[in-house]
């Protein structure tokens, strides 16, 4: 790095804690216009993010929760506005297509990956690890009775199974009710813009008591939803899925049909907890959880012209064919908890299936590349992708945890996961092996059919971790935290490659090996109480993801170099000082962090062959502030507030692992990370009446990022900025005895907030190949939606 480079870090550093300093100032001002009835008009939710049951304000880090009540009274859709109304959260808001194959959410700006990554499985695992109580798992469930969800900033490997460097989100769902039978039942319709129709979903709950000791609660959800967008130069297909134009792509005879409102969703998803609490010192929780989702296509716009020189319009799409999706998630967890006086044992044993498919449209990368005039030359091209991927594990967690009142209290894990993850590719050049058969019949065995590649990766992941914290109680006011985490990681990859189209031409490749690592990772945190209502804290915490292989073929017509064949774990070293308090009428939180992030995996997929592939860069960094403040005003307006400055940026030159320097890097020091903003901003304003025997809640949130980038390559393919923008919503319920009604609009101003392209460059049109299509698209956040909610509880 220059002497310029470090100037300016540090510049910047020195103005984030000046900021810091600055709004921490402002949280010890007198409170004023303070009621005694604040603590009753708030609601209180207990987190369990350090294994104890503590209020938000009496964590000694950075977290954020928000309650189960908070999300169906805001009608929170979908977890895209969730994760944006918490402080510090980037999201690429890819749609209900293939919305579980990759984690969306960014925290503090560790990730590397271009956001127009989403429609495979990438080797790598994500940089925030998510949970489903305590079962590590991303799923992309339905929002539906929940009771809250917890976002903790930062590695947290030192108090959970799983490891992560960005931070961890939590989904905590609620707990059967004894005693009493209750729940409720609620309808809702939507329209969005751009749509011809209504969509519609059913939501249920219902608690039923087994005794004074035993309860079930069964939730159920079903959503039927019209899409918005426009699929225009759709081929029709014959018998044997060949588009219907004999006599190539410009006759006459050739059939074309535009499909509106083409992405639509259907989606269930039912959830069964039990809860037996037998004695006083023993419970133990089943909860079995499944969802489905079929979606008919992508919720993404392509912006520019068709090979005929026509422009398209708003939430139009140029691929020629159709891309649905399709995904089945299974999850169940068995937990027990028994109290034994000096300590409570937790032990957690889950098991989860996760699988999904999609068929993406690929003529427009094939144009670009150049392969539909050189490799497959003929007159109507259709190049189909259809993928696969499946995440299956068994996880066993068991803890220790103590919160006696003592001098010192202790934090001791275990944890175990076997995971099975697979991923496959079958390409089709539709209609290619009819229209060889038919120009060359003297050559006709040399095509074996329409499938031009095969791909399947198998890899086998054992993980044991031991985990735990110390913690001295130095004083009343004075808490010091020792964490440690010792991990060993083994991985099996079995890795298949093949070239069918043209028989017996090409080899097909098999790949299998293995590799382990193993580390021990540190925690260590301070917080002071120094006063009733305010804590100083700060952390130091090591965070890990492991490493894999990519298995590329080392022989044959498409060999690569050996380097690309593994690539090991990144870590990251988290700094943060912060503040924090509660001042009755309102709370507030203001941190400052620096992140080292070395050896960050890039899934980069830029093998000379373009398989998929992760290597690892050198080093990148982040540092930042994060704020928040949540309060009231007089007794019926609820206000909060969170900002977030976050510079992400790679610290060094990234080479391919076959091309070093001085070769030309893939990225240069100091480029701004992916898919997160520079600056975030979110609010949320409510005011509750009462009038008859009626009462009203109205809601009126909103959130703002700035600026970003598609990718962090050198290559205009990929690298381009993506516009800033802001985003509005507005909800009102009024409820009456047991009856909620609800009316509320999503994206007020209807922004179209892009947070990922494919770029002409990679995916757009060539009619100069018999492609009139156009593959480029922009990701693009739910347009204006208004609806209502009519909820019956009992």
């Amino acid at each position: 790095m220059t002497n310029t480079a470090n100037r300016i870090s540090r510049a910047s550093m020195m103005a984030v804690l000046l900021g810091g300093t600055a709004l921490a100032t402002l949280g010890f001002a007198p409170a004023y216009a303070q009621d005694e009835q604040a603590d009753s008009r708030r609601e209180t939710i207990t987190v369990t993010a350090t294994r104890r049951e503590e209020t938000v304000s009496d964590v000694p880090y950075n977290i954020s929760a928000v309650g189960g009540a908070d999300i169906e009274r805001g009608n929170i859709v979908d977890e895209a506005e969730l994760l944006r109304s918490i402080p510090g959260i980037a999201v690429v808001d890819r749609g209900a297509r293939n919305s579980g194959t990759l984690n969306a959410a960014r925290i503090r700006g560790l990730a590397v990956d271009g956001n127009g990554l989403g429609d495979y499985a990438v080797s790598s695992v994500a940089s925030v690890s998510t949970y489903i109580n305590d079962t590590p798992v991303f799923a992309g469930f339905t929002l539906r009775d929940l009771d809250r969800v917890e976002v903790l900033r930062g590695p947290q490997g030192t108090l959970y199974g799983s490891g992560s460097l960005g931070g961890t989100i939590r989904y905590i769902t609620r707990d059967p009710d004894f005693g009493e039978v209750n729940g409720y039942i609620s309808g809702s319709t939507s329209h969005v813009e751009g749509s011809e129709g209504w969509g519609y979903g059913v939501d249920g709950v219902l608690n039923l008591p087994l005794g004074d000791r035993a309860a079930l609660r069964l939730v159920g959800s079903f959503g039927d939803y019209p899409g918005i967008t426009d699929y225009v130069n759709v081929y029709q297909l014959d018998g044997n899925g060949a588009p219907v134009a004999p006599n190539g792509i410009l006759d006459p005879a050739a059939s074309y049909t535009s499909v509106e409102d083409a992405d639509t969703v259907e989606t269930w998803m039912g959830r069964a907890t039990f809860l037996w609490e037998p004695t006083d010192t023993f419970s133990l929780r089943l909860v079995h959880a499944r969802q489905s989702d079929d979606v008919g296509g992508r919720r993404q716009q392509t912006v520019g012209q068709d090979g005929y020189g026509n422009t398209y319009g708003d939430y139009e799409n140029g691929s020629i064919q159709l891309e649905p999706s399709s995904r089945d998630i299974n999850m169940s967890s068995l937990e027990m908890e028994m109290d034994l006086g000096f300590a409570t044992l937790t032990s957690s044993t889950s098991h989860y299936d996760h699988n999904g498919d999609s068929t993406s449209e690929n003529t427009g990368f094939y144009a670009q590349a150049g392969w539909l005039g050189f490799y497959y030359n003929y007159p109507r091209p259709m190049a189909s992708a259809v993928r696969t991927y499946a995440d299956e594990a068994v996880v066993q967690e068991v803890r220790l945890v103590t919160d006696n009142g003592g001098n010192f209290d202790y934090v001791v894990g275990a944890f175990y996961r076997q995971q099975q993850i697979e991923s496959t590719q079958a390409s089709y050049l539709r209609g290619f092996k009819q229209w060889w058969d038919t120009l060359l019949p003297f050559a006709a065995g040399a095509v074996s059919g329409d499938q031009d590649w095969a791909y399947r990766r198998t890899e086998n992941f054992t993980e044991t971790a031991l985990f735990g914290e110390l913690t001295w109680h130095a004083s009343e006011t004075l808490d010091l935290t020792f964490g440690a985490r010792y991990f060993d990681n083994e991985s099996d990859n079995d890795t298949f490659m093949a070239l069918p189209l043209w028989a017996g031409l090409f080899p097909d490749v098999n790949a299998d090996f293995s590799s382990s690592e193993d580390d021990v990772l540190f925690k260590f945190n301070m917080a002071w109480r120094f006063s009733d209502e305010d804590m100083l804290y700060a952390t130091i915490s090591e965070g890990y993801r492991r490493g894999g292989s990519n298995a590329v073929p080392l022989s044959g017509t498409y060999a690569e170099d050996p380097r690309w064949q593994l690539y090991t774990s990144d870590s990251v070293v988290n700094y943060e000082v912060g503040f924090k308090g509660d001042r009755g009428d309102f709370r507030y939180d203001v941190s400052v962090f620096y992140v080292d992030w070395t050896d960050p995996q890039f899934n980069t997929a830029s093998t000379n062959w373009g398989f998929f592939a992760v290597q690892n860069g050198s080093e990148a960094r982040s540092m930042g502030l994060e704020a928040s403040i949540d309060g009231f005003i007089g007794n019926d307006w609820h206000y909060s507030l969170g900002y977030a400055y976050i510079n992400a940026e790679l610290g060094a030159d990234f080479y391919a692992p076959d091309r070093p320097a001085p070769a030309t890097p893939i990225a240069l020091d100091g480029a701004m990370l992916p898919g997160t903003p520079e600056h975030q901003l979110n609010w949320s304003v409510d005011y509750t009446t009462q009038f008859a025997d009626w009462s009203s809640f109205t809601r009126l949130d909103g959130y703002y990022q700035s600026e970003t980038t598609n990718a962090v390559t050198t290559s205009p393919t990929f690298n381009v900025p993506l516009d800033g923008f802001a985003i509005w919503n507005l909800t009102t319920t009024f409820s009456r005895d047991a009856v909620d009604l609800s009316f509320w609009v999503k994206n007020l101003t209807n922004e179209e907030g892009v947070t990922g392209v494919f770029t002409e460059a990679y995916m757009g049109t060539s009619p100069a190949d018999g492609y009139y299509g156009n593959g480029s698209k922009q990701m693009i956040s739910l347009p204006r939606t208004i609806g209502a909610t009519l909820r019956y509880n009992f």
